[in-house]
């Protein structure tokens, strides 16, 4: 069939490179939700591609909208033209975009998302070329594209493993863990004295999720007892193995400083030990901790309270997150938002019923024991925090399996997991 040619329509061309640098950008925020399930991650990628699949028809004019967006290179705006520099084989316009993401750090994710976006097909020769760069930003970015595809980096992830700069040892510990890399858990292991901070936790969290069971725990549970980014990761991940004498203790030292109380209910959650139940309806009686104990309720028995009718209306005149006060400094987003409001008399009700159900001596993810079956059900059929730890529950049942990546496109998850069966 002959091409005809059609005028672009400028608008229309406009609202494309908008909405798509706009919807990654909540995108980044449903990937970690509470709320969110596979099928309405589709529904959010499903646009995303068709605003990129209408700059990719508007050609080099959908390009330069791109490229004038970058005058302010926030996170979105670097993914849109990112996607489009890799599909359309621009090596130019790749060019700059690395070396902008290495300038500006913030627009980093932007970069690397587009990376993992992208269909394995646009990657070709692109990934190989980053792996063999002089740059250690270009081997961390083709490492990263490399983990978010499931696909084995080979000899170049065992160089960066002890490369001089840290953030590429960093990423390449990271990929180590996530690509299943049993035979790098003694250079983790040896990585552990690190003197750079990313580089022995990720050389912790991939040595555990290999199968180290020694070091590896101690260096999580340190970093989860003091302050720093990794603390609540590392927590989230050490829990998940402890015994529940020792998981006691943990959330015991935790509980010595009461500014802990949010790390200390979520640790409980993710415990999955029943023992700690009856204190976390006790903390849904305070309205700032209410949601969040219901989710660690919810970690532990599997409860869908809002589809169960176990929550209750949000209260009146109950502020959280940014308002409307010019004055007021804090700014930050409700880290509670979209989770229900559970109704403590409901609750303690239905756990007087059921909790006799719950045994001693038992970890609970999601109302059963930690098992390969009921990991897999949560990835297929719960929302992505619960999918986040099903997924990292199979690495611990599992070493040596691939770390599932649950901020893929869904398409693609859905691909795998239909493999998977």
């Amino acid at each position: 069939m002959p091409v005809i040619s059609r005028p672009y329509v400028l608008p229309v061309v406009q609202q494309h490179a908008e909405e798509s640098a706009a919807l990654r950008n909540v995108r980044s925020l449903l990937v970690v939700a509470p709320h969110v399930r596979i099928r309405h991650l589709r529904r959010l990628d499903d646009r995303i591609a068709a605003h990129l699949d209408g700059l990719a028809v508007a050609g080099e004019f959908g390009w330069k909208l791109c490229e004038a967006a970058l005058e302010n290179p926030g996170v979105g705006q670097v993914f849109a033209a990112t996607v489009q520099a890799i599909e359309s084989k621009n090596s130019r316009g790749l060019d700059n975009l690395l070396a902008l993401a290495e300038a500006v750090s913030e627009a980093q994710p932007g970069l690397t998302s587009a990376f993992g976006w992208v269909s394995a097909q646009f990657l070709q020769g692109t990934i190989k070329n980053l792996l063999v760069s002089k740059s250690p930003f270009q081997r961390q970015i083709g490492i990263a594209a490399c983990a978010m595809h499931q696909v084995d980096p080979g000899t170049a992830l065992n160089a960066a493993l002890v490369d001089k700069h840290a953030l590429l040892r960093a990423r390449a510990l990271r990929a180590a863990g996530q690509c299943g890399r049993r035979d790098l858990l003694a250079v983790c292991v040896k990585a552990l004295a690190d003197e750079d901070v990313s580089c022995y936790f990720w050389a912790a969290h991939s040595a555990v999720l290999l199968g180290e069971r020694g070091r590896a725990i101690d260096v999580l549970k340190e970093i989860s007892l003091r302050e720093g980014l990794c603390r609540a990761r590392a927590l989230r991940l050490v829990l998940k193995f402890l015994d529940e004498t020792q998981a006691r203790l943990l959330l015991k030292a935790l509980a010595s400083d009461p500014a802990n109380i949010r790390l200390l209910i979520q640790g409980a959650g993710i415990a999955g030990d029943f023992h700690y139940v009856p204190w976390l309806i006790k903390q849904m009686e305070d309205l700032k901790l209410n949601r969040l104990a219901g989710e660690a309720f919810s970690l532990i028995t599997g409860l869908d309270l809002a589809y169960l009718d176990l929550d209750r209306k949000p209260p009146e005149n109950f502020e959280s997150g940014p308002n409307d006060d010019p004055d007021d400094p804090d700014v930050s987003m409700d880290a509670d938002e979209s989770l229900p409001w559970p109704d403590p008399g409901k609750i303690r009700a239905w756990w007087e019923a059921n909790g006799p159900r719950f045994h001693e001596g038992v970890r609970y993810f999601m109302g059963e024991p930690v098992s390969l079956q009921n990991c897999m059900l949560v990835l297929r059929e719960g929302y992505q925090r619960q999918r986040i730890a099903a997924a990292e529950y199979l690495c611990l049942l599992q070493p040596g399996m691939l770390l599932f990546p649950t901020s893929a496109p869904a398409w693609r998850q859905e691909r795998w997991l239909s493999k998977m069966e």
